[in-house]
């Protein structure tokens, strides 16, 4: 990474609350200068507030479904700051269902966000990181994008088209001085269900459940994502459990992983 840590730059998207307000509470204490995007202006402010004795920040509204709201904060960061280092593609929301129960206005609804969100912020901050030469794009996933459970294929479809959408750019756009990293974490305690959509109160139920009880908050998340950054890794899978699962999954007959899948499926319903 290029600069001193009071140089650097970061623009979180949905940076207000969660997993991007603890990123912003981790990089602001480290000495970056910290752009926030959000919807939530109320949030912002108080997400303002935390930072302001640390480090320079500043608070923008931001949807990740407007192509121009990315484009203004990219424009703001270049005039004001010089340019950004790394872009932290934050905003996302939840979905549940059957395949036969979740609408089409909720899978265009999630994919909107979840997938298309990070293609407009990819799509709009990779010129600036090109004409700088250097850059970090960061795009928050989910273990959900490496193992898909049931009653999730619409929030498990986006977040696995944002590991292969962060694969393919980080060969794209290696020789432009680019690096590229995709976040997977497992469940942590997050307003993220709190906003989930749901068309199975069985699923919803316990989505809510695992949320409110895991085991890690989202500021050991963001530091574990702070540490991977530093390190330039690619896979930056925050919880070691389900980083065996998946690496079981890759090495092992696909036919385990299938009964392992039913075998939580089973488990659902006999907890709903």
């Amino acid at each position: 990474m290029n600069g001193s840590s009071s140089s650097r730059r970061i623009f979180i998207t949905g940076g207000a609350s969660g997993l991007g307000r603890a990123l912003a509470e981790r990089y602001s204490r480290a000495g970056w200068r910290v752009c926030i995007g959000d919807l939530d202006v109320a949030r912002c402010e108080g997400t303002m507030a935390a930072l302001a004795n640390r480090s320079q920040c500043h608070a923008l509204a931001c949807d990740v479904t407007r192509e121009a709201d990315l484009q203004a904060a990219a424009d703001w960061l270049e005039r004001e700051w010089g340019g950004v280092d790394v872009l932290v593609n934050n905003a996302g929301v939840a979905q549940a269902g059957g395949i036969a129960d979740v609408s089409l206005a909720d899978w265009q609804w999630i994919i909107d966000i979840n997938l298309l969100g990070v293609v407009r912020g990819c799509k709009v901050f990779v010129p600036m990181m090109r004409a700088q030469k250097h850059g970090h794009i960061v795009s928050v996933s989910s273990m959900a994008g490496l193992m898909h459970p049931p009653k999730s294929s619409a929030y498990s479809a986006t977040k696995a088209a944002v590991v292969a959408l962060s694969e393919a750019l980080k060969v794209e756009l290696a020789g432009d001085g680019i690096r590229v990293s995709v976040v997977c974490p497992g469940f942590f305690r997050t307003q993220l269900a709190a906003n989930m959509r749901a068309s199975d109160f069985k699923a919803e139920r316990l989505t809510h459940k695992l949320v409110e009880g895991a085991k890690f908050g989202a500021e050991e998340i963001a530091e574990r994502v702070f540490r991977g950054v530093e390190r330039g890794d690619f896979h930056i899978l925050t919880h070691r459990e389900e980083s065996i699962g998946w690496m079981l999954k890759r090495f092992l007959p696909f036919e385990l992983y299938l009964k392992a899948m039913k075998r939580q499926a089973r488990g659902g319903r006999k907890r709903g």
